[in-house]
Protein backbone atom coordinates (compact mmCIF):
# COMPACT_ATOMS: atom_id res chain seq x y z
CA UNK A 1 0.00 0.00 0.00
CA UNK A 2 2.76 2.44 0.98
CA UNK A 3 4.61 1.63 -2.24
CA UNK A 4 1.48 2.39 -4.26
CA UNK A 5 1.02 5.73 -2.51
CA UNK A 6 4.68 6.62 -3.07
CA UNK A 7 4.44 5.73 -6.75
CA UNK A 8 1.32 7.87 -7.19
CA UNK A 9 2.99 10.79 -5.37
CA UNK A 10 6.10 10.54 -7.56
CA UNK A 11 3.94 10.51 -10.69
CA UNK A 12 2.04 13.58 -9.51
CA UNK A 13 5.34 15.43 -8.91
CA UNK A 14 6.46 14.60 -12.43
CA UNK A 15 3.22 15.96 -13.83
CA UNK A 16 3.15 19.09 -11.66
CA UNK A 17 6.71 20.28 -12.48
CA UNK A 18 6.16 20.62 -16.27
CA UNK A 19 2.79 22.21 -15.60
CA UNK A 20 4.42 24.82 -13.33
CA UNK A 21 7.01 25.58 -16.02
CA UNK A 22 4.23 25.96 -18.60
CA UNK A 23 2.34 28.34 -16.28
CA UNK A 24 5.50 30.45 -15.89
CA UNK A 25 5.96 30.51 -19.66
CA UNK A 26 2.36 31.63 -20.18
CA UNK A 27 2.88 34.42 -17.63
CA UNK A 28 5.98 35.69 -19.44
CA UNK A 29 5.57 38.20 -22.22
CA UNK A 30 9.29 37.89 -23.01
CA UNK A 31 9.04 34.16 -23.70
CA UNK A 32 5.89 34.69 -25.74
CA UNK A 33 7.73 37.27 -27.88
CA UNK A 34 11.02 35.40 -28.20
CA UNK A 35 10.16 33.86 -31.55
CA UNK A 36 8.91 37.07 -33.11
CA UNK A 37 11.00 39.26 -35.42
CA UNK A 38 12.58 42.41 -33.92
CA UNK A 39 10.20 45.30 -33.43
CA UNK A 40 10.53 48.47 -35.47
CA UNK A 41 11.15 51.16 -32.85
CA UNK A 42 11.94 54.89 -32.86
CA UNK A 43 15.56 55.98 -32.79
CA UNK A 44 15.34 58.48 -29.96
CA UNK A 45 16.31 57.53 -26.41
CA UNK A 46 15.71 61.01 -25.05
CA UNK A 47 11.95 61.37 -24.81
CA UNK A 48 10.58 63.50 -22.01
CA UNK A 49 10.56 61.81 -18.60
CA UNK A 50 7.39 60.99 -16.73
CA UNK A 51 5.42 58.96 -19.28
CA UNK A 52 3.18 56.32 -17.64
CA UNK A 53 5.05 53.38 -19.20
CA UNK A 54 8.56 54.63 -18.40
CA UNK A 55 11.09 52.59 -16.41
CA UNK A 56 14.00 54.21 -14.56
CA UNK A 57 17.26 52.23 -14.38
CA UNK A 58 20.01 53.63 -12.13
CA UNK A 59 23.58 52.37 -11.84
CA UNK A 60 24.59 52.17 -8.16
CA UNK A 61 27.91 50.33 -8.45
CA UNK A 62 29.57 46.97 -9.17
CA UNK A 63 26.69 44.76 -10.42
CA UNK A 64 23.90 46.66 -8.69
CA UNK A 65 21.33 48.44 -10.82
CA UNK A 66 18.13 49.88 -9.40
CA UNK A 67 15.05 49.36 -11.55
CA UNK A 68 11.95 51.40 -10.80
CA UNK A 69 8.74 50.37 -12.56
CA UNK A 70 5.98 52.76 -13.64
CA UNK A 71 3.93 51.72 -10.58
CA UNK A 72 6.88 52.47 -8.29
CA UNK A 73 8.16 48.97 -7.52
CA UNK A 74 11.86 49.42 -6.77
CA UNK A 75 14.27 46.54 -7.47
CA UNK A 76 18.01 46.24 -6.71
CA UNK A 77 20.07 43.62 -8.55
CA UNK A 78 22.95 41.60 -7.05
CA UNK A 79 22.24 43.38 -3.80
CA UNK A 80 24.87 43.31 -1.04
CA UNK A 81 23.81 46.47 0.77
CA UNK A 82 27.02 48.27 -0.15
CA UNK A 83 25.63 50.13 -3.16
CA UNK A 84 22.68 52.36 -2.36
CA UNK A 85 20.63 54.73 -4.43
CA UNK A 86 17.50 56.45 -3.18
CA UNK A 87 14.96 54.78 -0.95
CA UNK A 88 15.10 51.20 0.28
CA UNK A 89 14.21 48.74 -2.50
CA UNK A 90 11.00 46.72 -2.43
CA UNK A 91 12.72 43.73 -4.06
CA UNK A 92 16.35 42.62 -4.10
CA UNK A 93 17.93 39.85 -6.16
CA UNK A 94 21.21 38.19 -5.18
CA UNK A 95 23.88 35.85 -6.53
CA UNK A 96 26.33 33.82 -4.47
CA UNK A 97 29.62 34.51 -6.28
CA UNK A 98 31.06 36.42 -3.33
CA UNK A 99 29.92 38.93 -0.74
CA UNK A 100 29.72 41.89 -3.12
CA UNK A 101 26.75 40.18 -4.82
CA UNK A 102 24.63 39.12 -1.85
CA UNK A 103 23.90 39.65 1.81
CA UNK A 104 22.61 37.03 4.22
CA UNK A 105 21.49 39.85 6.51
CA UNK A 106 19.70 42.40 4.32
CA UNK A 107 17.78 45.30 5.83
CA UNK A 108 14.63 43.79 7.38
CA UNK A 109 12.65 46.62 5.81
CA UNK A 110 13.09 45.04 2.35
CA UNK A 111 9.84 43.13 1.70
CA UNK A 112 11.09 40.64 -0.92
CA UNK A 113 14.54 39.00 -1.04
CA UNK A 114 15.20 36.64 -3.97
CA UNK A 115 18.23 34.35 -3.87
CA UNK A 116 19.67 33.27 -7.22
CA UNK A 117 20.68 29.95 -5.69
CA UNK A 118 18.64 27.21 -4.06
CA UNK A 119 18.87 27.20 -0.27
CA UNK A 120 17.77 23.55 -0.22
CA UNK A 121 20.39 22.30 -2.68
CA UNK A 122 17.94 22.49 -5.59
CA UNK A 123 18.00 25.14 -8.33
CA UNK A 124 16.27 28.40 -7.49
CA UNK A 125 12.93 28.59 -9.29
CA UNK A 126 11.57 32.11 -9.25
CA UNK A 127 8.39 33.19 -10.99
CA UNK A 128 6.85 36.04 -9.01
CA UNK A 129 4.53 38.88 -9.89
CA UNK A 130 5.06 41.85 -7.60
CA UNK A 131 2.96 44.86 -8.45
CA UNK A 132 3.48 45.66 -12.12
CA UNK A 133 6.61 43.51 -12.58
CA UNK A 134 6.97 39.80 -13.28
CA UNK A 135 10.31 38.38 -12.09
CA UNK A 136 11.76 35.03 -13.13
CA UNK A 137 15.20 33.42 -13.31
CA UNK A 138 17.35 31.12 -15.43
CA UNK A 139 20.08 29.32 -13.49
CA UNK A 140 23.71 28.84 -14.57
CA UNK A 141 26.69 27.18 -12.90
CA UNK A 142 29.27 29.10 -10.92
CA UNK A 143 32.89 28.57 -9.88
CA UNK A 144 33.81 27.87 -6.30
CA UNK A 145 35.75 30.89 -5.04
CA UNK A 146 39.16 30.38 -3.52
CA UNK A 147 41.63 32.75 -5.10
CA UNK A 148 39.32 32.76 -8.14
CA UNK A 149 40.59 29.43 -9.44
CA UNK A 150 38.97 29.35 -12.87
CA UNK A 151 39.64 25.61 -13.09
CA UNK A 152 37.98 24.88 -9.77
CA UNK A 153 34.89 22.80 -9.25
CA UNK A 154 31.67 24.37 -10.51
CA UNK A 155 28.62 24.74 -8.31
CA UNK A 156 25.64 23.64 -10.34
CA UNK A 157 22.90 26.29 -10.64
CA UNK A 158 24.76 28.64 -8.28
CA UNK A 159 24.06 31.76 -10.35
CA UNK A 160 20.82 33.16 -11.73
CA UNK A 161 20.12 35.31 -14.72
CA UNK A 162 17.16 37.40 -13.57
CA UNK A 163 14.54 38.67 -16.01
CA UNK A 164 12.25 41.56 -15.07
CA UNK A 165 9.15 42.13 -17.19
CA UNK A 166 7.38 45.44 -16.80
CA UNK A 167 5.75 48.10 -19.00
CA UNK A 168 6.17 45.85 -22.03
CA UNK A 169 9.95 45.71 -21.51
CA UNK A 170 12.04 42.57 -21.01
CA UNK A 171 15.03 43.45 -18.81
CA UNK A 172 17.75 40.88 -18.10
CA UNK A 173 20.61 40.87 -15.57
CA UNK A 174 23.25 38.20 -16.27
CA UNK A 175 24.58 38.13 -12.71
CA UNK A 176 28.06 36.73 -12.06
CA UNK A 177 28.14 34.62 -15.22
CA UNK A 178 30.99 32.11 -15.45
CA UNK A 179 30.37 30.09 -18.61
CA UNK A 180 28.92 30.21 -22.10
CA UNK A 181 25.20 29.75 -22.56
CA UNK A 182 23.76 26.91 -24.61
CA UNK A 183 20.58 26.83 -26.68
CA UNK A 184 18.49 25.80 -23.68
CA UNK A 185 19.63 28.88 -21.75
CA UNK A 186 18.78 31.23 -24.61
CA UNK A 187 15.38 29.57 -25.02
CA UNK A 188 14.64 29.94 -21.30
CA UNK A 189 15.75 33.59 -21.30
CA UNK A 190 13.60 34.50 -24.29
CA UNK A 191 13.62 37.96 -25.74
CA UNK A 192 15.44 40.81 -23.98
CA UNK A 193 15.05 44.50 -24.73
CA UNK A 194 17.63 45.56 -22.13
CA UNK A 195 20.47 43.42 -20.78
CA UNK A 196 23.02 44.10 -18.03
CA UNK A 197 26.31 42.33 -18.77
CA UNK A 198 29.52 41.90 -16.69
CA UNK A 199 32.54 43.10 -18.67
CA UNK A 200 35.43 42.57 -16.24
CA UNK A 201 36.92 39.96 -18.59
CA UNK A 202 38.37 37.82 -15.79
CA UNK A 203 36.37 37.33 -12.59
CA UNK A 204 33.22 36.37 -14.50
CA UNK A 205 34.23 35.25 -18.01
CA UNK A 206 36.40 36.42 -20.88
CA UNK A 207 35.45 39.42 -23.00
CA UNK A 208 35.27 37.11 -26.01
CA UNK A 209 32.78 34.90 -24.18
CA UNK A 210 30.56 37.69 -22.88
CA UNK A 211 30.72 39.43 -26.27
CA UNK A 212 29.42 36.30 -28.00
CA UNK A 213 26.51 36.13 -25.56
CA UNK A 214 25.76 39.84 -25.96
CA UNK A 215 25.68 39.54 -29.75
CA UNK A 216 23.36 36.55 -29.66
CA UNK A 217 20.94 38.15 -27.19
CA UNK A 218 20.85 41.22 -29.46
CA UNK A 219 19.02 43.37 -26.94
CA UNK A 220 18.17 46.91 -27.98
CA UNK A 221 20.07 48.29 -24.98
CA UNK A 222 23.22 46.85 -23.38
CA UNK A 223 24.16 48.16 -19.93
CA UNK A 224 27.68 47.12 -18.86
CA UNK A 225 28.49 46.40 -15.22
CA UNK A 226 31.22 44.72 -13.12
CA UNK A 227 33.71 46.60 -15.24
CA UNK A 228 36.78 47.38 -13.10
CA UNK A 229 39.48 48.57 -15.55
CA UNK A 230 38.20 47.02 -18.79
CA UNK A 231 38.77 49.42 -21.70
CA UNK A 232 35.36 50.24 -23.15
CA UNK A 233 36.75 50.42 -26.67
CA UNK A 234 37.97 46.82 -26.37
CA UNK A 235 34.49 45.64 -25.37
CA UNK A 236 32.95 47.62 -28.24
CA UNK A 237 35.45 46.18 -30.71
CA UNK A 238 34.63 42.64 -29.65
CA UNK A 239 30.85 42.89 -29.78
CA UNK A 240 30.98 44.30 -33.31
CA UNK A 241 30.15 47.34 -35.38
CA UNK A 242 26.40 46.63 -35.33
CA UNK A 243 26.33 48.04 -31.77
CA UNK A 244 26.31 51.78 -31.28
CA UNK A 245 27.66 53.45 -28.15
CA UNK A 246 26.01 56.14 -26.05
CA UNK A 247 28.13 57.62 -23.25
CA UNK A 248 26.02 59.34 -20.58
CA UNK A 249 26.84 61.89 -17.87
CA UNK A 250 24.03 60.70 -15.62
CA UNK A 251 23.51 57.51 -13.63
CA UNK A 252 19.83 57.04 -14.51
CA UNK A 253 18.33 55.88 -17.78
CA UNK A 254 14.62 56.58 -18.26
CA UNK A 255 13.22 54.42 -21.00
CA UNK A 256 9.99 52.95 -22.35
CA UNK A 257 9.18 50.37 -24.97
CA UNK A 258 8.43 53.19 -27.38
CA UNK A 259 11.82 54.85 -26.88
CA UNK A 260 14.01 51.79 -27.47
CA UNK A 261 16.70 52.47 -30.10
CA UNK A 262 16.30 51.03 -33.59
CA UNK A 263 19.91 49.72 -33.55
CA UNK A 264 21.49 47.80 -30.64
CA UNK A 265 23.12 50.38 -28.38
CA UNK A 266 25.59 50.11 -25.51
CA UNK A 267 24.70 52.78 -22.97
CA UNK A 268 27.46 53.67 -20.52
CA UNK A 269 25.92 55.34 -17.48
CA UNK A 270 27.98 57.54 -15.18
CA UNK A 271 29.99 55.46 -12.73
CA UNK A 272 30.36 52.41 -14.95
Amino acid sequence: MLRSISAVFALLCQLIAPAAAQDAARSSECLAMSGLPPRATPVSLRLAAGTPDEVAITYAGHSTYYIETPAGVRIATDFSGAYRSGRLPDVVTMNRAHSTHYSLFPDPGIPTVLHGWGDDGKPAQIARRIGDVYIRNVTTDIRRYFGDDSNGEMIRDGNSIFIFETAGLCIGHLGHLHHKLDDSHFAAIGRLDIVMVPIDGAYTMSLDGISDITRRLRASVVLPMHRFMTPLDEFMRKIGQQFEIDLRNERTLRISRQSLPSAPTVIILDGV
